[in-house]
């Protein structure tokens, strides 16, 4: 395969170039899936929610979340470009600029903030078994690591890295940690004690849609390669969430059947549970780089929707070189609340997608793209209003955005940010579809 073929643009995969079946999508999103950062939402959970209202919310939480990747997957798949380039349909060609800037901004910051949980992990063990931290080399490994697989692009890197070593490797792991959490005793006392408050199992679910919905703004650079749309849904539906659901399940065990006081301290306990439990936390943090790798090749995909001779490569690059940069400069807690700001864009973005997609008959050819239209002011206006009742119900991001939302009185509602949101713009972009005429008929079963 060509460096061509690795690095197609934000122009319609060819035929030639849909090669990614459903195993290969599922391995893909369950690779994608597998990260200490979804252990550690998933401990976030408890001790504010009992054991079973916790796992009740993350089964609740990842059918919602995952059905919502899914057809994020299928409208990819269907119209082969790239997630932001998709998003020219409901905004129009430069309507589309906006998201695909935020997107960009996003990438990065997730780049930066993966890395720093590699390296950070990565220095502990080697401090635990070696007497030595060396974060920063750390961080230029893994860094590396990230740019390798980003210049394979999604296919080679399905061929080269997730069928020959993560296939194996991530199950076994994940398997003992399982066992490990299990088997520590405890977990009949857990099960039965109380939660203590805080939180709703309406916000539990919230918070597990947010983690999951995180890779909506993503999910078509990888789809567009997909064989079929069915193909492309159950792969990453069933894909991501198998290891979503459970890795959120493990953080909550964990945390309660072995007394770990804070979620952000789950790594080092789990590093403390012997020789297997540190070799399995090991694998865990070498396959975290995929989220790294991820996180920098979207990050070029979408400047393509900007920068639309800019060669991919060459742009893969300076994402992946700008994120290591960040890595080896910022704190973890200097930057966070501004990506979960950022993150609130995308929930009612993807509403608005999602409406326009079904007032289009469930179907987007690729030919759709290069006939949408310079802009589209109503559901840039629905996705705008999505957003501040995000904002306005569940205040997120620095703390000088807070204080500022907080001062409109936002409602004590206790069912969270991310559903009422979704719902706030897919109403308003699906009745601007129906007001101007737009609504297409699904296209009938052969």
């Amino acid at each position: 395969m060509s460096a061509r073929d690795t690095s197609w643009g934000i122009e319609p995969v060819p035929e030639r170039l849909r090669v990614l079946g459903g195993l290969d999508l599922g391995l893909l999103w369950g690779n994608l899936g597998v990260s200490l950062l979804v252990v550690v939402a998933g401990a976030i959970l408890v001790p504010a929610l009992s054991l079973p209202s916790a796992l009740v919310a993350i089964l609740v939480g990842c059918l919602i979340g995952n059905v919502m990747l899914g057809l994020a997957g299928v409208i990819g798949a269907q119209a082969r470009v790239p997630a932001m380039v998709t998003m020219r349909l409901p905004l129009g060609e430069r309507g589309s600029y906006l998201p695909t800037a935020v997107n960009v901004v996003q990438c990065l910051g997730w780049t930066v903030f993966e890395l720093l949980v590699i390296a950070t992990a990565a220095a502990a063990l080697s401090d635990e078994l070696f007497g030595v931290e060396a974060q920063w080399a750390w961080t230029l490994v893994f860094g590396a690591a990230a740019l390798v697989l980003g210049l394979l692009g999604p296919i080679g890197f399905v061929r080269t890295v997730v069928r020959r070593v993560a296939i194996w490797v991530v199950p076994l792991a994940l398997a003992y940690l399982a066992w490990w959490a299990l088997t520590g005793g405890g977990l009949d006392s857990a099960w039965s004690r109380p939660g203590e408050g805080g939180l709703t199992t309406w916000q539990g679910i919230d918070i597990v849609v947010g983690v999951t919905v995180s890779w909506i703004p993503l999910a078509a650079d990888y789809t567009r390669f997909a064989r079929t749309p069915r193909g492309a849904f159950w792969g990453t539906t069933v894909g991501y969430g198998v290891p979503d659901a459970l890795l959120l399940s493990l953080g909550a065990v964990v945390l309660l059947t072995r007394d770990v006081a804070d979620p952000a301290a789950l790594p080092a306990a789990i590093a403390a549970g012997g020789v297997v439990a540190l070799l399995a936390l090991v694998a865990l943090t070498a396959a975290e780089t995929d989220e790294a790798f991820a996180n920098a090749y979207s990050g070029a995909v979408s400047l393509q929707n900007l920068l639309p001779r800019a060669p991919q490569r060459l742009l893969i690059v300076l994402t992946t070189g700008l994120g290591t940069l960040g890595a080896l400069v910022l704190e973890l807690s200097s930057f966070s609340s501004f990506l979960f700001l950022l993150g609130s864009c995308f929930v009612p973005l993807f509403a608005v997608l999602l409406a326009d997609w079904l007032a289009h008959g469930f179907r987007y050819e690729p030919a759709d793209v290069g006939r949408a239209e310079r802009l589209r002011l109503g559901p840039i206006a629905a996705w705008v209003a999505g957003f501040a009742a995000y904002q306005w119900l569940s205040p997120t991001g620095p703390a000088w955005w807070v204080e500022q939302v907080q001062r409109l009185d936002p409602p004590a509602w206790s069912i969270g940010a991310t559903l009422p949101s979704f719902a706030v713009s897919f109403v308003l972009a699906l009745a601007l579809a129906a007001a101007t005429g737009r609504l297409t008929a699904p296209p009938a079963r052969a």
